[in-house]
């Protein structure tokens, strides 16, 4: 299962590096997006919880650095009393799609 980590800028200018055990943090944030920080909080911890259901699933156990991740997010949007969140980058990024008709064909 893909790891990855994004990297965000919360209201006060700080910088912190975030890690998910999946990549389905990509159906919920996007890199250069900032998100008011209720959002912000809704969106990661929703994809937390997701990456750690699919850790779940596919290993049969839970995922202890997802829920430590969600901790540290919830732990860190407690000090503001509002703001955005600003999602810098996201690693790896999502794969490109293939052009249609790029593929090669064999004859």
């Amino acid at each position: 299962m893909p790891e990855m980590t994004f990297l965000v800028r919360w209201p006060d200018g700080t910088e912190a590096s975030c890690y998910s055990p999946s990549l389905v943090m990509h159906d919920y944030l996007a890199p250069g997006t900032d998100y008011p920080l209720a959002d912000f909080v809704a969106r990661s911890t929703a994809a937390l919880q997701a990456a750690g259901q699919r850790v779940l699933a596919r290993y049969g156990f839970e995922c202890t650095s997802a829920m430590q991740q969600e901790r540290e997010i919830l732990d860190a949007a407690a000090a503001f009393d509002g703001g955005t969140v600003s999602v810098l980058s996201m690693e790896p990024p999502l794969p490109l799609p293939e052009a249609a008709g790029s593929r090669a064909v064999s004859s």
